[in-house]
């Protein structure tokens, strides 16, 4: 069954919600700032048990904000943003369950193996999370690094996900288009992905209400999960309370 899967989302060490294909070096489009830092939603999902939710570091000086959610709920959350075969293991020995990677596996705009290959024995299969948050193109989808700014050669297929499925845990994909837009799910990816992922999925991106749940359950026949951030009203959102959304995995 789709599951609710929660995110702690930071630019310039604060919580925020933004609009995801606005992310720039000048800085983003933004739908929300906390007045709570993030140790205080880590603890927020950990008193709940809302299971593999992502902290997200969007651009640089997020580190200690970074490290004190991680430390709040030790194995409790995934970290991802500018990890690389350097510092992977280090967020794993801060409390991440997980690493999540993109940018790295990319070499002038090409996936390479053998940096996914690196990291992956730095860390161990189990505790890698590949990060293929993508746009579309006239073609499908392209994996988009950089902050989501770079399309890369690299589309998301069946065989793609096929044999990139036996290098690592699960796959987290952020459709950026639609990011932080409310504007509702990609349903042509999301169905898509649950006809071809083999390993747990998480989609993110559009999610506007209890129904998207609902119906990416629907779409997915239950194989990928689903993060809602700006319309949760922890972040100031009006589609979806958090209440609802833990009574949703709940059933599960």
């Amino acid at each position: 069954m789709t599951k609710f899967r929660p995110c702690i989302d930071l630019h310039e060490g604060k919580v925020k919600q933004i609009v995801g294909g606005s992310l720039n070096d000048q800085g983003a489009d933004t739908n929300f700032i906390s007045d709570y830092n993030s140790a205080h939603y880590a603890k927020l999902y950990k008193d709940h048990n809302l299971t593999g939710g992502h902290v997200i570091a969007l651009g640089p000086n997020n580190q200690e904000a970074v490290l004190e959610a991680l430390a709040q709920w030790p194995n409790g959350l995934q970290f991802g943003g500018g990890v690389n075969v350097d510092n992977a293991l280090d967020y794993i020995k801060a409390g991440a369950s997980h690493v999540i990677v993109t940018s790295a596996l990319f070499e002038n705009n090409e996936f390479s193996f053998s940096k996914l290959e690196e990291i992956k024995n730095a860390v161990g299969k189990e505790h890698l999370i590949l990060d293929l948050s993508c746009r579309k193109t006239s073609t499908g989808w392209n994996i988009a690094t950089n902050r989501w700014q770079t399309i890369t050669k690299t589309q998301i297929t069946a065989d793609t996900l096929s044999e990139l499925s036996s290098h690592c845990a699960e796959f987290l994909i952020h459709a950026a288009d639609v990011e932080g837009l409310q504007a509702g799910i990609d349903k042509e990816l999301v169905t898509f992905l649950g006809e071809h992922a083999t390993i747990p999925v998480t989609y993110a991106g559009g999610a506007r209400s209890l129904e998207d749940l609902k119906e990416v359950h629907a779409l997915s026949n239950g194989k990928v999960d689903l993060t809602i951030g700006s319309a949760l009203d922890i972040f100031g959102g009006n589609g979806v309370t958090l209440d609802e959304c833990i009574e949703w995995n709940q059933q599960a």
